[in-house]
């Protein structure tokens, strides 16, 4: 059994901490944001925040994250209040199949609380390690900095 916080609400799952986390929340937790991508932690399709980090859950084994704080693209926001990044992208049409943008959207999240005022280059650099292969990536930049200016707009106000 291993017990942690799953999108602000506790979870426990009876299953061996040798587990990916990606199989534990695709599976039994019932969620599909995070995606399989290489399973080798190197496209960003599975990215989670693991106590506010950027994690790649593919081949992180279930123990790992024991006692600890996992949020996937889902915890961001909903449909009745979706977060500025979500709202961004669909402005932005920023996404084509949109198989990496939970991924994206993660890392995305991530940088805009560590950096509320990122330029292009700190965009491409936290996104760096996610693929897109739709060429979208111009998109993805202009809906990252949208959020960035919305949000920062949201807290002046």
């Amino acid at each position: 059994m291993v017990s942690f916080i799953l999108n602000g609400a506790p979870v426990a799952l009876d299953l061996a901490e040798h587990v990916p986390l990606l199989g534990a929340l695709r599976g039994p937790a019932g969620l599909s944001g995070p995606h399989f991508g290489c399973g080798v932690e190197a496209c960003g399709a599975c990215a989670v925040l693991l106590d506010g980090v950027p994690t790649m859950s593919c081949a992180l084994p279930l123990g790992v994250v024991a006692g600890r704080s996992v949020t996937t693209v889902e915890g961001l926001g909903t449909p009745a209040a979706a977060h500025p990044l979500q709202t961004a992208f669909l402005e932005e049409q920023a996404g084509q199949c949109g198989y990496c943008l939970p991924g994206i959207l993660i890392a995305a999240a991530a940088l805009l609380r560590a950096n509320p005022a990122p330029d292009d280059a700190a965009v491409r650099q936290a996104l760096d390690p996610h693929l897109c292969r739709c060429g979208s990536h111009n998109r993805i930049v202009r809906a990252v900095l949208r959020a960035a200016a919305s949000m920062r707009e949201a807290v002046a106000a």
